[in-house]
């Protein structure tokens, strides 16, 4: 084998690695929430159960219907978590298309609002309008569960969490920002937050921190996506990050019925 057959092959294994090590970082990210969707999930099953049991109870038409309503909305709630995790989880396609950026958001806020509601984050959302942009949406997905989940990681408890979505017509940019009233980053550790294994995490109790990849694996998906991801940060005030990526416009055909 000559160098050069042995360098495509080493190209060829890295890119496989590297798919792999994105693969592990998106379960990594659905891990960080366990404690809480497992408390969330606790709660739907004590709601099915007293509304179950007020059912059996009473006789009447009225305490039944209601019974049965509390009981449905609480198993539709189950169900789009479980759908929403494994959807996350499963999704690996490389398809690049229009996306609706205020959607992409929504289901990822689906599986990090226990999450938030348990330390008592309060969340800001301003997308007055769909935000459509030529993504990889599993990709772009990865990367806001990323920094939501270290925003939240970087706040005390009744933090804010503000998140915009915006059109950029003029710079042809599709806008999605995170910004939190964290701890913020140290000026002299900003410009290597992308490295790759350069975290800025302590451990906690258990001797577990950051990785170090979360945020390298951010940049290579924007790089892919020829976006770009700006990071601000004041010690003590907090962190805001900017994703740009390239806009679309809405897909021939497409109604929104969100405000139906």
């Amino acid at each position: 084998m000559d160098d050069f057959q042995k360098i495509v092959d080493l190209e060829q294994r890295l890119a496989l690695l590297e798919d792999e090590l994105m693969r592990a970082q998106r379960l990594s990210s659905v891990g960080a929430l366990a404690s809480s969707i497992t408390h969330e999930f606790n709660n739907i099953l004590t709601t099915v159960i007293n509304y179950a049991r007020m059912g059996l109870r009473h006789t009447d038409e009225k305490s039944r219907t209601k019974s049965f309503d509390r009981i449905l909305s609480a198993g539709q709630r189950a169900a789009q978590i479980t759908t929403g995790m494994l959807a996350y989880a499963r999704n690996t396609s490389d398809r690049v298309e229009p996306a609706d950026l205020k959607r992409l958001l929504d289901d990822v806020l689906v599986l990090v609002q226990k999450d938030l509601q348990m330390h008592r984050i309060s969340v800001d959302l301003m997308a007055p309008s769909p935000v459509w942009a030529l993504v990889n949406a599993s990709q772009i997905q990865q990367i806001l569960m990323n920094l939501i989940v270290n925003a939240r990681q970087a706040m005390k408890e009744a933090g804010r969490l503000r998140l915009i979505v915006r059109d950029n017509t003029s710079d042809g940019w599709a806008e999605i920002v995170v910004s939190d009233t964290g701890c913020g980053i140290p000026h002299d550790k900003l410009p290597h937050i992308f490295d790759k294994f350069y975290t800025t995490k302590t451990p906690d109790a258990r001797g577990q921190g950051g990785t170090g990849l979360g945020l390298s694996l951010c940049l290579r998906i924007v790089e892919a996506h020829q976006g770009r991801i700006r990071v601000e940060s004041e010690t003590g005030k907090g962190t805001t990050f900017t994703l740009k990526l390239p806009r679309s416009e809405s897909p021939a055909g497409f109604i929104d019925t969100s405000a139906a």
